[in-house]
């Protein structure tokens, strides 16, 4: 696991759970994922793919979107620690 500069948090029900969101912990050494059966967002899970990067709620139309902007938040976040 890699240092947790960054959080990223995924409810196990909601889709960005398929997804390998593990492999950002070998992209980025900063960032940890943890994945928990309940964030307690459940309206937002049924509707669409999020996820919570440092507790800021990021969501796509589809995973591979959320994804995408998931990347863009850790770097955003990276950014602010000077990495």
């Amino acid at each position: 696991m890699g240092l947790g500069i960054v959080v990223v948090e995924i409810c196990d029900s909601n889709l960005m759970s398929a997804l390998e969101l593990e492999d950002l912990e070998q992209e980025y050494p900063e960032v940890a994922v943890l994945r928990t059966e309940c964030l307690s967002l459940c309206g937002l899970c049924k509707l669409r793919p999020y996820a919570l990067v440092n507790a800021k709620r990021v969501f796509g139309k589809t995973p591979e979107e959320c994804l995408t902007l998931i990347k863009e938040r850790i770097e955003e976040e990276l950014q602010a620690f000077d990495i």
